[in-house]
């Protein structure tokens, strides 16, 4: 058998076809939809590749099309902190939110969390798998281009996130930047008046709510919000927070934490400290998990509605599915005022 008969039909995947042309996934997408956004020399390539591997244009689409399997992938990302856990109170949290809807919808889920430094096609490979119908991607950590170069090719993708003007895929989530103006806004009412964020804002949702909190500190005339860069795997956290505290011993007075896990975990390390909160330090966290209102004191957060987050997601990923095409969702936070601050 020759070479040629050999490899022909090889190409499975438009991952597959990405590799052969040294492109991404995401122009292969486009210059097989007869996008303009690939130049002539780059399509002509790609269907030439495309026709000598008898790999046809929307294989991959139609054959999903054809076969439905009755399984959602949801896939979670874990770009900017590869030692974060499933077992993230957030994370199970929204799953079970999630297993929930698309049960009452007829469908299976199937799981995966994924390190992209270690498989830079981890998204491509999961929807070209056969094995899905559609995908819901929690968090877009730093994998947004990647994610947005799917969309262009892909229709039935949601993902929890965070919404910028402009982008293609399709998003549910809160409003993070408003968030993040909600929390400053309450420690500074609080009396706080030197204010730290206690986060990875190389996470793009993390950026949001470190930018809103930084848009009041700066109307308010207050000095630049003090950054402590904070892993969420359990076993780096703790330590990372004790240094910053010790770190900034006298000199902060307020704590937004990207996530009530955080907040948490600070309230702990700052109550070994022989530090009263809300007296010497005001802390407030972000999403209103279960664990905010068992803290002691009770945490003040601002609120995520996970649950709405869920149905909308699933509802949204059904109508992709139908073939129609959906905007995102953008969800109101909501400040929750307990004890911290």
């Amino acid at each position: 058998m020759s070479e040629d008969r050999a490899t022909r039909g090889s190409v499975r995947t438009i991952t597959d076809l990405a590799r052969l042309a040294g492109v991404s996934p995401g122009t292969v997408s486009r210059a097989l939809a007869g996008k303009s956004l690939v130049n002539t020399k780059t399509r002509e390539k790609i269907e030439a590749i495309a026709r000598e591997h008898g790999f046809r244009p929307n294989q991959m689409a139609s054959g999903l099309r054809r076969q439905k399997t009755g399984v959602i992938g949801v896939v979670i990302p874990l770009g900017h902190d590869t030692r974060q856990q499933i077992s993230d109170t957030f994370f199970m949290t929204l799953l079970g939110f999630l297993a929930d809807e698309l049960t009452l919808e007829g469908y299976d889920l199937m799981l995966r969390r994924v390190v992209p430094k270690d498989d830079a096609d981890w998204l491509d490979r999961f929807i070209g798998s056969g094995m899905i119908d559609g995908v819901i991607v929690i968090g877009q950590s730093d994998q947004f281009d990647r994610i947005e170069d799917v969309a262009d090719g892909y229709g039935p993708m949601v993902v929890w996130g965070n919404h910028a003007e402009g982008q293609r895929h399709c998003v549910v989530g809160t409003d993070n930047r408003l968030g993040g103006r909600l929390a400053a806004e309450r420690l500074i009412a609080a009396g706080a008046r030197r204010l730290a964020f206690l986060g990875d804002t190389t996470a793009i949702e993390f950026a949001a709510r470190f930018a809103g909190a930084q848009d009041v500190a700066q109307r308010m005339g207050l000095a630049p919000i003090i950054e402590l860069p904070t892993h969420l795997s359990p076993e780096r956290a703790s330590d990372e927070i004790a240094r910053h505290l010790d770190a900034v011993k006298g000199r902060v007075d307020g704590i937004f934490a990207a996530t009530d896990t955080l907040a948490a975990l600070c309230l702990t390390a700052l109550r070994t400290r022989g530090v009263a909160v809300p007296d010497d330090i005001r802390l407030i966290g972000f999403d209103d998990l279960p664990i905010a209102s068992h803290t002691v004191p009770p945490l003040t957060t601002v609120k995520q509605d996970i649950a709405a987050g869920a149905r909308g997601l699933v509802d949204l990923l059904l109508r992709r599915l139908a073939g129609e095409q959906t905007e995102s969702l953008v969800l109101p936070p909501q400040l929750v005022v307990r004890q911290t601050a």
